[in-house]
């Protein structure tokens, strides 16, 4: 029976510098030239073409530090345009799902599918995948295949580093000494799960490469570590130990916070930042259906400037879960008034939305202490149904809190002079094709 059993094949598919390649499928005219897509505000770079790399643009760089390069070497810095990223991830995610009825969409531009019994080569699968969605999308990708999720994301490494693989590399179906020559030389701080702070204290063992950690004993690993770099050391061995999850877990708190384009001091500035990123905040807690009686709110300003220093934060409380945002922004805004302090040059704010539960939970909390009816939120659900379907038709904020109305040059909103347009997403800004 077992010689009958497929191979277990685990793909790891990923968009190559994703934020810079989205910007290249709009603008055709970027290939082959550096790019780097800059943080909020046009901070630092987050983003970098192969083209940038070479130029010795380090992630993180801050754009004063590399700004030069614009004049000597034709850089191209483009302001984040999450918008855009967004959606064709989406795009991709629905491409690269077309292969397999199992897939794990794993982060922006990251998704695990399981190619177990798929007729065709790994290689044959892998290639394409990469072609349908660079012909479809605009994305180019990098796919590698293994046993087990760690050496997907291993083999998706290789397949990156080794232009000689042609962007596909298979590491399943292959005998153990085969896959440890396979993954011998693949430094152990670049394997997944380990990172830099992990990796000098299994260097301390002579775990030098990600086959030293496959071959180790897993026991060990476990008490001298944890049951993570365990799992780890079993995964690279090619026995499965990740679980799959097709369906992202609801998240336990909801932050949204941002730091400003400039300085800012009045209240009133700071009342339109938290009523919106409340705003956002309440909408997330909509799509996965979730209800709070609390919101933290906090205000700080910068570390970095020699101004007089302050930072502000409470927990606001409301007496019944809601998933409303005119209470949620309510509620934000008093937490506001008691943290605020006047002649302080305010940086940063935000909301995050704590103790989450479904409103099935927080009726049965409320029947268990209390001896009131549970209260009818049919209401409230479906007008709030009504505000997200009419936002998410028009435009973000075409309906919003009235606290949460600013000018477009509002000193709180984030600097983004570099944005291209949303191409995709807005009917306003859709690319022109044809005059």
């Amino acid at each position: 029976m077992d010689a009958q059993r497929p191979v277990t094949r685990i793909a790891l598919i990923d968009g190559n510098s994703f934020y810079c390649s989205c910007e290249r499928a709009m603008r055709p005219a970027y290939e082959g030239r550096p790019l780097v897509v800059l943080s909020n505000n046009d901070g630092c770079a987050i983003a970098r073409t192969q083209e940038a790399k070479d130029l010795g643009i380090k992630m993180g760089a801050p754009w004063f530090q590399i700004k030069h390069l614009a004049d000597t070497h034709g850089l191209i810095a483009l302001s984040a345009n999450f918008s855009l990223y967004g959606d064709l991830s989406s795009r991709m995610m629905n491409v690269i799902g077309q292969f397999s009825p199992l897939q794990e969409i794993y982060s922006i531009d990251e998704s695990f599918l399981d190619l177990t019994g798929v007729p065709g080569t790994g290689r044959e699968i892998g290639s394409e995948i990469r072609q349908r969605v660079r012909q479809w999308v605009g994305i180019p990708t990098c796919v590698g295949i293994g046993p087990t999720k760690t050496l997907a994301k291993l083999a998706n490494h290789l397949a990156k580093k080794m232009p000689r693989l042609q962007g596909v590399c298979d590491l399943s179906g292959l005998a153990t000494a085969d896959l440890m020559r396979a993954i011998r030389h693949v430094p152990i701080d670049e394997v997944w799960g380990v990172g830099r702070k992990l990796a000098p204290k299994l260097q301390a063992l002579n775990i030098n490469t990600a086959a030293d950690l496959a071959q180790a004993d897993w026991r060990v690993m476990r008490d001298r570590f944890s049951i993570v770099v365990a799992k780890t050391a079993r995964e690279l061995f090619g026995e499965s130990c990740l679980e799959w999850e097709e369906v992202p877990a609801d998240k336990q708190q909801i932050m949204c916070s941002r730091s400003f384009g400039k300085p800012v001091l009045d209240l009133q500035d700071l009342e339109q930042a938290i009523s919106t990123f409340t705003s956002r905040a309440a909408e997330k807690l909509r799509a996965q259906e979730g209800v709070t009686a609390s919101i933290l709110v906090f205000i700080r300003t910068s570390y970095f400037r020699n101004d007089p220093q302050y930072s502000g934060g409470t927990v606001a409380r409301l007496l019944t879960p809601t998933d409303s945002t005119a209470s949620l922004v309510q509620a934000a805004l008093q937490g506001l008034h008691q943290i605020y302090r006047e002649g302080f040059k305010y940086a940063k704010a935000g909301v995050c939305l704590l103790d989450l539960a479904t409103q099935q939970q927080a009726d049965a909390q409320r029947t268990l202490f209390s001896s009131g009816a549970v209260v009818d939120t049919s209401d409230r659900s479906a007008l709030m149904a009504v505000l997200d379907g009419i936002n998410q038709r028009y435009g973000r904020s075409t309906i919003s809190a009235a606290s949460s109305f600013a000018p477009v040059d509002a000193v709180w909103k984030m600097k983004q002079e570099r944005m291209t347009p949303a191409y995709t997403t807005d009917w306003g800004q859709i690319i022109d094709v044809w005059k």
